[in-house]
């Protein structure tokens, strides 16, 4: 029994020294998100490219509310409207789709763009501060604030084209 409590003793203090040996720096990815040039300059463009369709949603949306008032104040020309009233709703439902595949796209592709250049940027702070690992600060239960490198992995980010 003692040679095995010595043994789990040894094991620990190897394993503990292995631990504090290792070098790690933590990031807050989501201030390093919020404050993402890419990902501002990508958002302002996806909003700029879907406005056209975005407006034409609006009208549309006001053109089928007038179109349904209409309806219910006249019964006469019931079919003449309901007609319109579907030809507006199928167009409303075409742009829709289309934009939100347009947006859902464009998200795909800035989430794969964003998590490379993280990947980057962690490498090379990795590198140029000889750490073992970098790891996400909300992972982490607890770390001391001299291992935060989220400035620093602000700064990459935004730098990498």
């Amino acid at each position: 029994m003692k040679k095995i409590n010595y043994v789990l003793a040894g094991l620990a203090l190897s394993f503990s020294s292995l631990v504090n040996a290792a070098g790690y720096g933590v990031i807050d990815l989501e201030k390093v998100v919020e404050n993402s040039q890419y990902l501002k300059q990508q958002n302002s463009s996806l909003e700029q490219s879907v406005k056209p369709q975005t407006a034409k949603l609006e009208q549309l949306t006001k053109e089928i509310e007038a179109l349904r008032q209409k309806a219910q104040a006249q019964g006469a020309n019931a079919q003449q409207l309901n007609t319109q009233y579907q030809a507006k709703v199928t167009e409303f439902q075409s742009i829709q789709q289309g934009v939100q595949a347009k947006v859902q796209s464009a998200i795909q592709n800035t989430n794969k763009t964003f998590e490379a250049r993280l990947k980057q940027a962690a490498e090379q702070l990795r590198q140029e501060n000889s750490l073992d690992l970098v790891l996400n600060k909300n992972s982490a239960l607890a770390s001391d604030p001299k291992f935060d490198l989220t400035d620093k992995m602000i700064q990459k980010v935004n730098a990498i084209k």
